[in-house]
């Protein structure tokens, strides 16, 4: 028996650190089209992340959705990789419409007039938790690795 060839898993790219990120994240239901779908934590050593810091992104400014196909290394030209407002964007274009959530964000977000608008809020409202929280932001984590 032949195994079918499973798609390349997509990637979520968020701090787990800040409180609204990680909950976004937890709440989210993207649609099954979408194929598999991994979270993972800005913040950790993950092979995507190294990827997109090597690649200029600066996670503590935007997460990001990696989408590959048919690849199985990072860092190809055969990636999409949306960041900061986009991401956000095309999150609310791949969510179900199951769930109160789900429905409000998709209204809400769709619209990427809408999503570049509201992303520097979001930006400031994370900040402003890891502020309140005494969590330093990923780069200043990242410095004090290396």
């Amino acid at each position: 028996m032949t195994e079918q060839p499973t798609s390349p898993p997509t990637y979520v790219v968020y701090d787990g650190d800040c409180p609204l990120c990680a909950t976004y994240i937890k709440l989210v239901r993207l649609r099954d089209a979408t194929g598999p779908v991994e979270m993972i934590d800005a913040r950790s050593d993950h092979p995507v992340v190294e990827m997109l810091w090597a690649k200029g992104y600066d996670l503590d400014e935007g997460m990001a959705l990696v989408e590959n196909f048919g690849v199985e290394k990072f860092g190809r030209d055969d990636q999409a990789i949306t960041y900061g407002p986009e991401c956000v964007n095309r999150l609310a274009l791949m969510t179900t419409p199951s769930g109160v959530f789900n429905r409000a964000t998709a209204a809400l977000l769709r619209s990427q007039r809408r999503a570049d608008a509201l992303y520097p809020i979001f930006r400031a409202g994370r900040n402003a938790a890891l502020k309140v929280l005494g969590k330093p932001q990923i780069k200043t984590k990242r410095a004090a690795q290396n």
